[in-house]
């Protein structure tokens, strides 16, 4: 069974599956939100033109596809501010950060495009939904305009798929219209038939994008990943390859693959042609 059979095959079964558990089951499209930001491309946002000619960016380009990111425990307010400063700079897209440094972020960058990305349930995901819920609006409120969360990994190995759909949905209606949200699906805890299911998911739920990795388990992003997210979600949502991605090459072909955003602790050696050290 090739990609595309093993997508709608997987499609079909999980819409029956969510039908029968009494979900919405519409297999509805991403919430309509304007990715608005800086100088980072009309798509970088949403999803758009997967894969459009991503060997004419220059440095300055890439930039606006890239969530400047650092989630590391032990980040210090020296840290967090060079993180924000360095964005700003350089026209990053965002700073992806842990929730108890948004507000900081927030004021550090005022006045400039780059937006604070939050991660929420991170890096396990296996806390309840209400609990993701609390964390999101949290951060919606200390100037979040991103939110990037973890699934319930578990409960989708358990094909409890009702119960993983409805942890994203818990996260979705703490989001207002303009605060878009990514899912992180962690690819390298799944087989790709659970990457299938778990994107058909969180596109029902209403997400705006998948995401790859929390960049804190086996592997980040990989191109073969990246391609199934994006022939699982179609053209219209957005796909954001997080870990591994460790040169201006990398990035290329992560965008040539369907990738919409990058998140990178290695943004500026990425942007400007050098090879990064760190694995996110």
């Amino acid at each position: 069974m090739n990609q595309e059979e093993l997508v709608n095959k997987i499609t079909r079964e999980v819409l029956k599956r969510l039908q029968e558990a009494g979900g919405s089951a519409s297999g509805g499209a991403a919430t309509s939100v304007s990715p608005a930001g800086g100088k980072a491309p009309s798509d970088a946002g949403r999803g758009g033109d997967a894969g459009a000619t991503p060997e004419v960016l220059t440095g300055a380009e890439l930039a606006g596809y890239i969530d400047h990111t650092l989630l590391k425990p032990e980040a210090g307010e020296e840290e967090i501010n060079t993180l924000c400063d360095e964005a700003k700079e350089h026209a990053f897209f965002s700073v992806c950060v842990n929730s108890s440094w948004v507000s900081h972020c927030a004021r550090r960058l005022q006045g400039s495009d780059v937006k604070v990305c939050a991660v929420v349930g991170f890096p396990l995901g296996a806390m309840a939904g209400r609990a993701k819920n609390f964390e999101t609006r949290h951060a919606v409120e200390d100037g979040a305009r991103e939110i990037d969360m973890v699934i319930n990994v578990g409960a989708l190995k358990s094909r409890k798929l009702k119960v993983v759909e409805e942890d994203i949905r818990w996260v979705r209606r703490a989001c207002p219209r303009n605060v878009i949200l990514k899912v992180i699906i962690e690819a390298a805890l799944l087989s790709d038939e659970e990457k299938v299911i778990a994107c058909q998911l969180a596109k029902n739920a209403g997400a705006d994008f998948v995401k790859t990795s929390t960049g804190f388990s086996h592997h980040g992003a990989t191109v073969k990943d990246v391609k199934l997210m994006r022939r699982t979600v179609g053209p219209k949502m957005g796909v954001k390859a997080a870990g591994g991605v460790r040169s201006f090459a990398d990035a290329l072909e992560m965008i040539a693959s369907g990738a919409t955003r990058i998140g990178t602790s290695s943004g500026i050696k990425i942007i400007s042609g050098e090879v990064a050290d760190s694995a996110y």
